[in-house]
């Protein structure tokens, strides 16, 4: 980039630098949202509560259920925004 081409685009670098860590912390957040590990790490202790007989057989079915449907849903949503590399 030229000197002339540097001066004439200086006022929007501020700009583009704002865009750019927005850009980063939007990136980040959808990966964090997106993330399927506290929803294994739900479905473990969900198993450890029904061992220990906290919870019946028929409450750990339904809660198991909405896991995976949640778990599901954050899978397809990661395909669709190009956040899954697994195919």
């Amino acid at each position: 980039m030229g000197l002339i081409s540097q001066i004439l685009t200086l006022p929007v670098m501020p700009v583009r630098g704002v865009s750019w860590v927005l850009g980063q912390v939007l990136t980040a957040a959808e990966e964090e949202f997106y993330d399927p590990g506290p929803v294994h790490g739900q479905l473990a202790e969900l198993e450890r509560e029904l061992v220990a007989g906290r919870i019946t057989a028929e409450e750990f079915d339904l809660r198991e259920d909405e896991l995976l449907d949640r778990l599901e849903w954050i899978h397809a949503e990661r395909r669709r925004l190009g956040l899954d590399t697994r195919h």
